[in-house]
C-alpha cells in the first residue's frame, strides 16, 4: 500500500534545511556511506537516473577501493570472476579471470574519475550514528572526521542514505585465542593489517585458514620464504580455474567495447550460475568433478581425500579459487605443505598440534577469518528509538522494514558481489526518481500485521557466519521478503517488480499534523 498524506512540504528533490548545520552547511538529496565497488556503482546509477541530485559519499578511509584498499597483504586478488565483479557500465580491460587487489582498487578509482563521482567523495569521515527525524524526514549523521590530533566530529544532514560498508569489521578481524601464543618468540600477523615492512625472506611461515584469504596469500609467500604451511581444522573446496581465455579476446575484437564486456559479463554469470545449481542438485556430482580438479593437479600418491576432501556439501561454504592450480604447484614442488590438524598450543619456536606434531615457525599468519559487523557499526536511530539491525527484515535484499529512506547494498555468497550490488544501485536510484517526481520525502516497506517466519540472512555454514548471528538483518520466507542467493531469479524480479510493491510514501507532515 501506498500513504500518500495530504500535501508535499517539500519534494524530495528540495532536502530540508532546518536544525544543526552540516559537515559543510546544508543537507543533500542521498548520501552514500563506502566509497568501494557498491558506493561508485551506486553514485553512478544514482545520478543516472537522478540528473542534478545533491550527493556525497562519505568514506572512513583515505583513497577509494574499500576492501581492495584496505587488504593489501601479498597475493590478495578477487575470489569471482572479474568479468561479473567489475561493472556493468565500465569494461574490464585486463586479461585474466581472477584480477589483482591492486588492480580493482585502480579500477574503483578510474570509475570514480571517469564518471565525475571524485569530486563528491569525502574522506576520512567516520559515520559513527544515523538518527532520522520523521518531523523534517531527514537523516543526521554523527561524523568523526580526521585521524589522532586533528580529529573532530561534524554532522551531516540528508534526505535518503545508502549503507555500502560492506558487511565485516574493518578494525578487528576475527581471531581465536590460542593457548601460548605470549610464548611465541616470532611474529603474529592478521592478514586484514599486513605490515608494510614485513621481511619474510627465508623464514618459516604458517598460515592458520583455509579460507580464499589463505589460498591466495600463500604462494605469494613462496617467493621469498623459507617455507610455507597451510595449516587447517578441517579442508575447504578448492578449485582451479584457468586464467588464459579464449572466449574473452574473439568477443573483444567482434564486438565495441561496452558491448564485449557485457555478454562477456554475462557469459560468466551464467557459468556459475549453473555451477552453483548444478552442485546444489547433484552434491555427490560435484563433490567428484571438485576432487577430479584437485587430483588432476597434483601427483598421484597424493592424500587428496586428507585435506581437500570437506565434510560439507559445494556452496555450504563459498568456493576457494585459484588461478592456475598455483597452489597445488606449490605443493607439488615442495614450497608449501597441507597439514590437516587441531592447534594444541603455541610455543617459543611455533606451533603443537593435538597429534603431537610440531610446526616450526617465525611468522604465523592467522587467516582464520572476518568479524560480521552490519551498516559499518553505524548506530542507527529512528525518532528516538535505536534500530538493532537483527531486530528487522530485509525488503528486495536492500530496504530495512519500517527503515525510512535507508538503503543497503550487500552481496551474493555464490556469485560475485557487484550482480547484487548493481541491482542495488539501480533500485535505489529508482526508488529516489520517483519519490522526486511524485514529491514524497519518506519511504519504507512495510510488513503488515501478517506474521512472518525469519531466517538467517544468509545461506553459508562458514564460521563468520555462524559466530555473529545476531549482527545483519533477517530475511523472511515469502516474497520480497525472502533473501535469496540466485542472481537469475533476482534479475526477473528486478525488472518486474514495482516500486509500490509493500510501500509505504507520504510527505513530511504539515507542522503539527500527523504522518499518517
Amino acid at each position: 500500500m501506498a500513504a500518500t498524506g495530504e500535501a508535499a512540504a517539500a519534494p524530495a528533490s528540495s532536502p530540508a534545511t532546518d536544525g544543526p548545520p552540516a559537515g559543510d552547511g546544508h543537507s543533500h538529496d542521498v548520501i552514500i556511506i563506502g566509497a568501494g565497488l557498491s558506493g561508485i556503482d551506486c553514485a553512478y546509477w544514482l545520478l543516472e537516473q537522478n540528473p542534478g541530485c545533491d550527493y556525497l559519499v562519505l568514506e572512513r578511509r583515505q583513497r577509494v577501493g574499500g576492501t581492495w584498499d584496505l587488504f593489501r597483504y601479498p597475493g590478495v586478488r578477487s575470489d569471482s570472476d572479474i568479468y561479473s565483479l567489475s561493472y556493468p557500465f565500465e569494461p574490464w580491460a585486463k586479461p585474466g579471470a581472477l584480477a589483482e587487489g591492486a588492480d580493482i582498487r585502480d579500477y574503483i578509482e578510474h570509475t570514480a574519475r571517469k564518471f565525475g563521482i571524485a569530486e563528491h567523495i569525502r574522506f576520512e569521515q567516520h559515520v559513527l550514528t544515523a538518527d532520522w527525524d520523521s518531523d523534517s524526514d531527514t537523516w543526521t549523521l554523527g561524523v568523526e572526521v580526521g585521524e589522532g590530533d586533528e580529529k573532530r566530529h561534524e554532522s551531516y544532514r540528508c534526505r535518503f542514505v545508502v549503507f555500502a560498508t560492506g558487511y565485516y569489521d574493518y578494525d578487528r578481524p576475527y581471531t581465536p585465542r590460542f593457548a601460548g601464543v605470549e610464548d611465541f618468540t616470532g611474529q603474529i600477523v592478521h592478514p586484514q593489517h599486513w605490515p608494510e615492512d614485513l621481511d619474510y625472506r627465508g623464514k618459516r611461515i604458517v598460515v592458520i585458514g583455509s579460507g580464499a584469504t589463505a589460498v591466495s596469500l600463500i604462494p605469494n609467500l613462496t617467493d621469498k620464504a623459507a617455507h610455507v604451511t597451510m595449516l587447517q581444522r578441517s579442508p575447504s573446496y578448492i578449485f582451479s580455474a584457468k586464467q588464459k581465455q579464449y572466449l574473452v579476446p574473439v568477443v573483444r575484437k567482434l564486438l565495441p567495447a561496452g558491448a564485449a564486456h557485457r555478454v562477456i559479463r554475462w557469459r560468466y554469470a551464467a557459468q556459475t550460475a549453473a555451477i552453483v545449481h548444478l552442485t546444489h542438485r547433484f552434491p555427490k556430482l560435484g563433490r567428484k568433478l571438485i576432487r577430479a580438479n584437485v587430483a588432476a593437479n597434483l601427483p598421484e600418491d597424493y592424500p587428496v581425500d586428507v585435506h581437500f576432501n570437506p565434510t560439507y556439501n559445494p556452496w555450504d561454504q563459498r568456493m576457494c579459487m585459484v588461478p592456475d592450480a598455483d597452489l597445488f604447484s606449490g605443493i607439488t614442488e615442495g614450497s608449501i605443505e597441507m597439514v590437516t590438524d587441531h592447534i594444541d598450543r603455541f610455543d617459543e619456536t611455533g606451533v603443537r598440534l593435538t597429534s603431537g606434531r610440531h610446526l616450526d615457525a617465525d611468522i604465523i599468519v592467522t587467516a582464520t577469518g572476518l568479524q560480521l559487523l552490519g551498516f559499518g557499526g553505524t548506530r542507527l536511530v529512528v525518532d528516538g528509538d535505536e534500530v538493532k539491525p537483527h531486530d528487522r527484515f530485509v525488503f528486495k535484499s536492500h530496504l530495512l522494514e519500517d527503515v525510512p529512506n535507508f538503503a543497503w547494498s550487500v552481496g551474493y555468497t555464490n556469485a560475485s558481489w557487484t550482480l547484487r550490488a548493481d541491482m542495488t544501485a539501480r533500485s535505489v536510484a529508482n526508488l529516489v526518481r520517483y519519490m522526486r517526481e511524485n514529491g514524497y520525502t519518506h519511504a519504507y516497506p512495510h510488513l503488515g500485521d501478517e506474521p512472518m517466519t525469519a531466517q538467517p540472512l544468509w545461506d553459508l555454514q562458514a564460521g563468520y557466519v555462524e559466530r555473529s548471528p545476531d549482527a545483519l538483518p533477517k530475511s523472511g520466507t515469502r516474497g520480497h521478503w525472502r533473501v535469496r542467493h540466485n542472481y537469475y531469479r533476482d534479475a526477473i524480479d528486478h525488472r518486474i517488480s514495482r516500486v509500490e510493491d509493500s510501500m509505504v510514501f507520504g510527505p513530511v507532515a504539515p507542522l503539527g499534523g500527523s504522518r499518517r
